[in-house]
């Protein structure tokens, strides 16, 4: 484990690969910031409003989930405009956690600013349409897909339980969720999560300083640890798709927590010990 970015996030989210670019993008939530490293050194662009997520659409356009939409951002000079608005009537959510599927589709969670029970949702966008998916959630995280793309997981973090839900050959899905990890015994909250080729899912774990990594069964096979207990959000990067970063965060951190955990909030890279699948694009 190394560190890759020393900036510091209060709330480190939404790590991206970029495969075009070989690039890393991610987001200081509370920040209001995008941050990447590239071949010019670092880099960031703020915004009036949080921002949490991305995808890629293209070499130097990402799709980006603000406040109240989703946002079409373009790289080189740093602008954006509206691609469809996401809650922009509620003033009580934010948007977290999202990804890509295998299809193109992009999945956003939403939720409560104060993290009020029960004012999450997750969406998904596909080729224009943006549908609701699942509402009465709290916390909406790990958003990831298997490499065939016939299921997705999910999870709500204050249940302490992934769930998986068989997707149609559009990335729709076609039933209702099942639970796949159940962290309940063991008392440990799920936050971002991505897939590797093999089909192993790799889960940051909030307060734990770690990502643990499930089988295809769900079967927890190994841990990989980093210098920060609030762990969010984790991405494969890289040129062989080796490398596993991961954001985190300082949110709520006391000052004695934060002199124990001087890299807290800061952005991570470590060898995975597996090879990724590239992002895939989305399908505006």
């Amino acid at each position: 484990m190394t560190i890759f970015d020393p900036r510091l996030c209060a709330l480190g989210e939404g790590a991206l690969w970029h495969p075009q670019r070989n690039q890393l993008f991610w987001f200081d939530i509370f920040g209001k910031r995008l941050l990447t490293i590239g071949p010019d050194g670092p880099a960031d662009w703020h915004f009036d409003q949080m921002v949490s997520a991305a995808g890629w659409v293209d070499r130097d356009t990402l799709l980006i989930a603000s406040d109240t939409a989703l946002l079409r951002f373009d790289i080189p000079t740093g602008t954006h405009k509206i691609v469809v608005a996401l809650e922009a009537d509620n003033p009580v959510t934010r948007s977290n956690d999202g990804r890509a599927d295998r299809q193109g589709g992009f999945w956003i969670g939403t939720m409560g600013r104060a993290a009020q029970a029960g004012k999450g949702a997750i969406y998904r966008l596909y080729k224009g349409e943006l549908r609701l998916l699942f509402s009465n959630l709290t916390i909406p995280n790990a958003i990831c897909f298997s490499p065939d793309g016939r299921s997705a997981h999910f999870t709500d973090t204050r249940t302490q339980i992934i769930q998986r839900v068989t997707l149609d050959a559009d990335g729709w899905p076609n039933a209702a969720p099942e639970p796949f990890i159940d962290l309940r015994e063991v008392d440990e909250s799920p936050d971002g999560a991505v897939v590797d080729a093999d089909g192993n899912l790799y889960v940051a774990l909030w307060g734990a300083g770690q990502i643990a990594v499930f089988d295809r069964h769900g079967a927890r096979i190994r841990s990989i640890a980093f210098a920060a207990s609030q762990l969010t959000c984790p991405a494969f990067g890289g040129a062989d798709l080796d490398q596993i970063f991961c954001t985190s965060a300082i949110q709520g951190m006391a000052p004695a927590d934060l002199a124990r955990s001087p890299d807290a909030g800061k952005t991570f890279v470590a060898a995975a010990g597996a090879r990724g699948l590239p992002e895939p694009r989305v399908i505006l």
